[in-house]
């Protein structure tokens, strides 16, 4: 439980600043992260693979559903925790928002641009398997991911809803992303569950 409830805290404190704000300082962070990390999960339900989650923090109740993988490759990366989460903040006027922590730091956009333009590593040679673009997949669907620090959002939050619907809809969800270091990383989330468990946190978490 208190991991669950320090990943709680972690994707408030990145939710709250959003997939684009996150890649730039507010002045009021550092009081959120205080506001946040005094905060406390409670685990509600759980609906297949997945759990709801309620914080409160001050007056407000946020409301998130969380996942773990089901398989992770390569083998080296297992050791690394990864989670989904789909967080409901009706203060903030958030809903069905969509993030992944990986658990290790993760390649910039940067990185990818001269990976893929073939330039050398810091040893000098080139990367024999170059980072790949992350990106969320189920069945014939996919959508990029931005990544910020050690998480992901939806690169264009527009489709958020719709990877959402597809969630509902499929059977495994398979987010992909490669580390600073170049290795690639692919999680296997199971979707059973998730229409029950997305459902709840919307009905617990509306219009408060």
């Amino acid at each position: 439980m208190k991991l669950a409830v320090s990943l709680a805290c972690a994707v408030l404190i990145a939710g709250a600043v959003g997939a684009a704000a996150a890649k730039k300082e507010k002045p009021k962070e550092k009081e959120k992260e205080k506001e946040v990390a005094s905060s406390k999960a409670a685990l509600i339900g759980s609906y297949g693979e997945w759990k709801v989650y309620h914080v409160a923090s001050g007056k407000s109740r946020y409301c998130y559903i969380s996942a773990q993988p089901t398989s992770r490759k390569p083998d080296s990366a297992k050791g690394e925790k990864a989670y989904a989460f789909i967080s409901e903040r009706p203060s903030e006027r958030v809903h069905d928002e969509i993030s992944f922590i990986m658990g290790f730091e993760l390649a910039t956009a940067d990185d990818l641009k001269e990976a893929k333009a073939g330039k050398k590593g810091k040893k000098g040679k080139k990367d024999a398997d170059p980072p790949s673009a992350p990106s969320a997949t189920i069945g014939d669907n996919a959508f990029d991911l931005s990544a910020v620090g050690s998480d992901l959002w939806i690169k264009n939050a527009a489709e958020e809803g719709k990877l959402i619907d597809e969630m509902r809809k499929g059977s495994n969800l398979v987010v992909a992303a490669a580390s600073k270091k170049g290795r690639n990383t692919v999680d296997t989330y199971s979707l059973s569950g998730f229409s029950q468990a997305v459902d709840k946190a919307n009905k617990d978490c509306a219009s408060r």
